[in-house]
């Protein structure tokens, strides 16, 4: 038994439990992705795979930043999704945010995806909020000889794609290597029109991954990565403190992973993992402060509250010109036990514990260096009783030293299996999310270095401090003792295939509806930072996922509904007057819902087609952002030619943008509404 094997009658998954169970048995709704799929939809970025997913959100925030999540809450920073790599912790340690961008994962060598969703703290603890990502690589085994990829497009796209890997009996390997190259969005937007957008990115990825085969009850897997490149911020959007100069930042990121995996046999094993993580970001750019901000910051004036700024934004004098920055480098070293024991057919027990330290060092976000911590232990126990029911019971126990307290997140679930291909499940669950250590504990400053002129060489390795800059000082919560926020999950679904004579077609519904408390909400800002537990969602929905397959062709589609009431619950939000400020209440909830979308979709269809080629299209609908829609087809053909000694490919993939308006933010402007790519692919 492997720990990966599925098998080819009712799909099974892996991530919703640590268990691998078939879908009729899963206490709860998982979407899988097969790798063959991306990559036969020309879909051409990771985090563009997750518009695949029902109820899943994609969009373009900032400087070009990708997010994305499964029923909203979220608009810069996506911290309440697990996401895992071959079962590696994947977001970033200390602030707990994703950087798709600079993700080491090359399409190429994904193998599936499975998207938990749902809360599922039960099984992986506080990240999980709202439901888990498990990217799942292929097997080096599988990935044997060498193999060349190249694709360039519109808008400066590029990526490059290169690995050789070899099989023996004791040892397989692989290494990887892939550019990313991107031109962002053609323009922005202000009063004067159309502006550059200083948004791309060049990202080199470097990917070793290994499993040694001791004997048939033992084997490890050894995995290395290292990134490296530039990820572009605009001044207009990102700079700081009066900046000059684009903030570009400088990605330096590598990790380290084994794991070890004995079979004690056919019905017992357990796994031993370690992992470490680096993050080291190098992020400077220059600054000019006018002699009348020198002024205010000499007199403690904050330097952008609005009564001050005619004070501290005058003409004249002359400017103290530096170098600042927002370096960090935060770390994540983590162990993990996990133990699967298959007592029978109908029990079946998975159980584990986990141990992480979070290390970050960043003389802007936090003036120094710290950790915290997080210990775990979690279980799973699948009974069938009789052959129509089955029974999954589990929890995660979690301690954190951002808030120095405990916590238990449970799950219960009833499966009635109707018949082999059918299954009607009753899905209750908690969890919680505790703030991270950014949200928790900043001491957030920018030093200046290389002042000029000399009149100002007191002010070299001086510190702007929050307090020296803050929009609106009555609204600031910094060094607020924030608390854990919540969520009750309730979910009626039903997963069933339908056999037929050449094909079958496979359906999954969810119904849902979720009680989401105390949850964080703010700005995080180095002039305005305003978060609090002060927002209550209730939401509730359904959504659909179906594909019907035969030989050649595949079609899959998927839609999901979210109605969402979201209110405000703190104190207060009190103006410089004393007065209740109800516009800066309605704007902490408007944050949690940018995200929230009522309706979205896709549309998929893959076919072979004569003469060696194969074509897809696809169809993408969000509604809405902002009262703004998301639309897209689109189109992809592929010529594939199969020699004994080589195969290779060439493709053309077209996106189509239906609508003219951009989605999210106005600035997201694309010229041209048609882009083209072209691919050209090796492999012997």
């Amino acid at each position: 038994m492997g720990f990966y094997g599925f098998n080819d009658e009712i799909p099974e998954v892996l991530t919703t439990t640590r268990l691998r169970q078939p879908k009729t048995r899963v206490p709860g709704t998982t979407t899988v992705i097969e790798g063959e799929m991306i990559r036969d939809l020309g879909i051409m970025s990771l985090v563009e795979v997750f518009r695949l997913v029902p109820g899943m959100v994609v969009g373009e925030v900032g400087s070009s930043t990708p997010v994305t999540t499964y029923h909203g809450t979220v608009h810069y920073e996506q911290r309440r999704m697990q996401v895992l790599v071959d079962g590696r912790t994947a977001h970033r340690a200390t602030l707990s945010d994703m950087d798709w961008q600079t993700m080491p994962v090359p399409l190429e060598i994904i193998e599936r995806i499975e998207v938990s969703r749902g809360p599922n703290s039960a099984a992986y603890g506080i990240n999980a909020f709202l439901g888990t990502i498990n990217i799942i690589t292929r097997n080096p085994a599988d990935t044997s000889g060498a193999e060349v990829r190249v694709i360039r497009g519109s808008r400066d796209y590029i990526r490059t794609f290169a690995s050789v890997g070899d099989v023996s009996d004791s040892y397989d390997w692989r290494l990887a290597y892939e550019k990313r190259k991107f031109g962002g969005f053609d323009y922005q937007l202000d009063n004067n029109g159309r502006l550059p957008f200083h948004d791309g990115h060049d990202i080199n990825t470097f990917n070793y991954d290994s499993r040694w085969k001791v004997n048939s009850g033992f084997n490890a897997d050894i995995r290395v990565g290292v990134v490296d490149g530039l990820n572009e911020q605009d001044i207009d959007k990102n700079g700081e403190l009066e900046a000059t100069g684009h903030p570009d930042i400088d990605v330096r990121d590598y990790y380290v992973q084994t794991q070890l995996n004995f079979t004690i046999s056919q019905s017992h094993f357990f796994h031993f993992q370690a992992s470490f993580e680096n993050y080291d970001r190098r992020q400077r750019w220059p600054v000019s402060l006018p002699a009348s901000a020198v002024a205010c910051l000499e007199n403690g004036d904050p330097l952008y509250y609005r009564p001050n700024r005619p004070l501290c934004f005058q003409s004249g004098g002359i400017p103290l010109t530096a170098e600042t920055n927002a370096d960090s480098e935060d770390s994540r070293l983590e162990f993990e036990l996990q133990d699967t024991l298959l007592i029978s057919d109908d029990l079946k027990l998975v159980t584990g514990a986990g141990f992480r330290k979070d290390t970050y060092r960043s003389e802007t976000f936090f003036n120094g260096r710290g950790n915290n911590y997080q210990s775990r232990v979690f279980g799973n126990m699948e009974y069938t009783p009789i052959n129509w029911l089955t029974l999954n019971a589990g929890g995660n126990w979690e301690r954190t030293t951002t808030t120095d307290e405990s916590y238990f997140s449970p799950r219960v679930a009833a499966n009635f299996t109707l018949n082999n291909n059918h299954a009607l499940r009753f899905v209750y669950s908690k969890a919680v999310r505790t703030p991270d250590g950014f949200e928790q504990d900043p001491d957030y400053g920018y030093t200046l270095r290389d002042v000029s002129p000399d009149q100002y060489a007191g002010y070299e390795g001086y510190r702007v401090n929050s307090t020296a800059v803050w929009e609106h000082p009555s609204y600031v919560t910094l060094g607020k003792e924030l608390e854990e926020e919540t969520i009750i999950s309730r979910e009626i679904s039903y997963f069933g295939q339908f056999p037929m004579k050449q094909g079958q077609l496979s359906l999954e519904v969810r119904v849902f509806k979720d009680k989401l408390r105390d949850m964080i909400s703010g700005v995080i800002q180095f002039d305005d930072w305003t978060i609090d537990n002060n927002v209550g969602i209730d939401q509730k929905g359904f959504e659909v996922e179906a594909s019907l397959e035969f030989p050649g062709t595949t079609f899959r589609a998927n839609y999901g509904y979210l109605d969402q009431d979201d209110w405000y619950t703190g104190a207060g939000i009190v103006d410089e007057d004393g007065n209740i400020d109800i516009g800066e209440q309605e704007y902490a909830v408007d944050l949690l819902g940018r995200l929230s979308l009522r309706h979205s979709g896709s549309l998929a269809l893959i076919q072979n087609l004569p003469f060696g080629l194969k074509g897809s299209t696809a169809y993408y609908w969000a509604d809405r952002f902002r009262n703004t829609r998301f639309e897209r087809i689109d189109f992809r053909l592929v010529k594939r030619i199969f020699q004994p000694r080589y195969s290779a490919e060439l493709a053309l993939t077209m996106q189509h943008y239906i609508n003219k308006v951009p989605d999210i933010s106005r600035d997201n402007n694309i010229a041209d509404q048609n882009q083209f790519f072209i691919e050209a692919g090796l492999r012997f």
